[in-house]
């Protein structure tokens, strides 16, 4: 009489005895890989210095662009606020009934003759015209200067001072005609020129004049 089969009895959560060792098996196995994963899965040596080399040689690319980026949007950041300043002078000269200045100011305080525009300025209400802000005079804004590389000139009619009258035009304290044109440059890169027109109005005007000082 050959053996009887024996059954496997269901364990409680009704898997077999055999299909139990099977899963622990798995569990094992899936343990062992995560702790011990195949070596095709990793980086070796070499191919870890190529990608560091690679890496490195981005980063050398990258960083003269974005130093140039931030040259150039400093350089168009203090010309807009050159021609915002106009701009004021001229609106606060209109609503005041008042000649409305700009002049050179590197104290932040007082005008002053001694340096460029980059150095900064005033915009302040000339009650009395004489071309300086006395303490009772308002200071309506105050810009400090420019960051290191960037340099202002301004051709003779705007070189001093900049006066606009409760017209709204701007003119020389004697009474002349006063436009101009402020080219805010710094090395290697276009200017930026803020032209003040005879009617008074103020526009900021990308050159392709590439600044060489």
């Amino acid at each position: 009489m050959g053996q009887r089969a024996v059954q496997e009895r269901p364990t409680a959560s009704g898997a077999t005895p055999a299909m139990a060792a099977r899963a622990r098996g798995g569990s094992h196995c899936a343990r062992h890989r995560a702790l011990h994963p195949a070596a095709g899965g990793g980086w070796t040596l070499v191919e870890l210095m190529i990608a560091l080399a690679l890496g490195g040689l981005m980063v050398s690319l990258a960083v003269p662009g974005y130093r140039d980026w931030i040259a150039s949007y400093q350089l168009a950041s203090h010309a807009e606020a050159l021609a915002y300043s106009l701009t004021l002078a001229r609106s606060e000269a209109i609503k005041r009934g008042y000649r409305v200045n700009l002049c050179r100011a590197p104290d932040g305080v007082h005008c002053a003759d001694n340096a460029g525009w980059e150095a900064g300025w005033l915009v302040y209400v000339d009650a009395d015209r004489d071309g300086r802000n006395a303490d009772d005079e308002p200071v309506l804004r105050a810009e400090s200067a420019a960051v290191t590389g960037i340099y202002i000139r301004a051709n003779r009619p705007v070189e001093d001072y900049v006066s606009f009258t409760p017209l709204g035009s701007a003119r020389l304290l004697n009474g002349g005609l006063q436009m101009g044109t402020f080219t805010t440059c710094r090395r290697g890169l276009p200017a930026r020129k803020v032209v003040l027109a005879n009617s008074g109005r103020v526009r900021v005007e990308k050159s392709r004049d590439v600044c060489i000082d």
